[in-house]
């Protein structure tokens, strides 16, 4: 990932930019992260991206320093895709009928990949965590964002007194996207979605283990 002698310089903060700028700068996220996401970082040029996005060379160095600031802006893309193609589900898993609501969704989306690719997030975090320190912090703030959606639907379950006292929706949501992200990683392999959904209703059925039945 290094930097292009010179080309820092002359990368502009996307504040400055121009509604044009910014949508060519969009296209260029767009084409390295699909790029990223098929063929890893690594194997991912400027160059590639350039010719996918059909823009110079120059205007990617434009828009980023570096290909370490466009992997940053592509992890942050790929945040953004993950949490927002699985609203409003994710926005409202306050009860165990809308987390297998939301289980179904993903499942139905992993066949409609041919469970292929597995997560765009965690495949950006098991090739960048060792070799990017500042890459790995951006992942984890993305599967934070993620968590802390799952969360938010549990605590509202825990507040209105529909789950356990003793019940923690803070393990509760990290187990969940957990076993989440090792079914994805199995569905992957096995280009099966069995493990998928095995590990979430594992999960769902002990949160539902954990409701207050009304008496």
């Amino acid at each position: 990932m290094a930097t292009t002698a010179g080309s820092a310089a002359t990368s502009v903060p996307v504040s400055r930019l121009t509604s044009k700028g910014r949508a060519t700068r969009e296209r260029i996220v767009a084409a390295a992260a699909r790029l990223m996401f098929e063929n890893g970082v690594a194997g991912t040029s400027i160059e590639d991206v350039q010719l996918a996005a059909g823009v110079s060379t120059s205007q990617v160095y434009h828009y980023f320093g570096d290909k370490k600031a466009l992997v940053k802006a592509v992890i942050a893309h790929q945040s953004d895709t993950v949490v927002g193609a699985q609203e409003p589900l994710l926005s409202n898993l306050d009860s165990v009928a809308a987390l297998r609501t939301w289980r179904d969704a993903i499942v139905q989306l992993q066949r409609s990949r041919q469970c292929q690719g597995g997560c765009p997030i965690g495949s950006l975090g098991s090739e960048l965590a060792e070799v990017d320190d500042e890459a790995r912090v951006d992942v984890a703030a993305g599967f934070s964002r993620w968590e802390l959606s799952i969360r938010a639907g549990l605590h509202a379950m825990h507040d209105r007194g529909e789950l356990r006292r003793d019940a923690n929706p803070e393990r509760l949501a990290l187990a969940t996207l957990a076993a989440l992200q090792g079914g994805l990683l199995l569905t992957q392999v096995h280009r099966d979605t069995a493990a998928l959904e095995a590990a979430m209703d594992a999960m769902i059925d002990h949160i539902a283990s954990l409701t207050v039945v009304p008496g």
